[in-house]
């Protein structure tokens, strides 16, 4: 189990303890983390779980691939920390990850 801390578009900053193996998009959506609609419930198909992971943890996570590099193509306002939080499988090391929830809802 990992801490994941999640700050919305407002700025507004949740905890929440999300269960090794789910990935951090189920950790806002079991909590009720505003921001992330998961429209497509984690397939890799919408990008509306799109967000932006702190700095200091990019080189902490498991490297995207190929299919979820092109998903982000269809993010508003990719940015180089970019990433769909469906393909992020939470594990102990995550303890403290940061996540900033990307514009998602147009």
């Amino acid at each position: 189990m990992a801490k994941i801390i999640y700050i919305t578009k407002n700025q507004e900053k949740h905890e929440a303890e999300v269960d090794n193996g789910y990935t951090v998009m189920e950790g806002a959506v079991n909590n009720d983390i505003e921001g992330i609609p998961a429209e497509c419930g984690g397939a890799c198909a919408c990008a509306t779980c799109h967000a932006y992971i702190d700095h200091s943890w990019i080189d902490k996570i498991p490297e995207m691939d190929d299919m979820e590099d092109s998903m982000l193509d269809a993010a508003y306002e990719r940015k180089d920390n970019s990433r769909l939080t469906c393909q992020i499988e939470v594990n102990d090391d995550m303890d403290g990850l940061v996540v900033h929830i990307a514009e998602n809802e147009y």
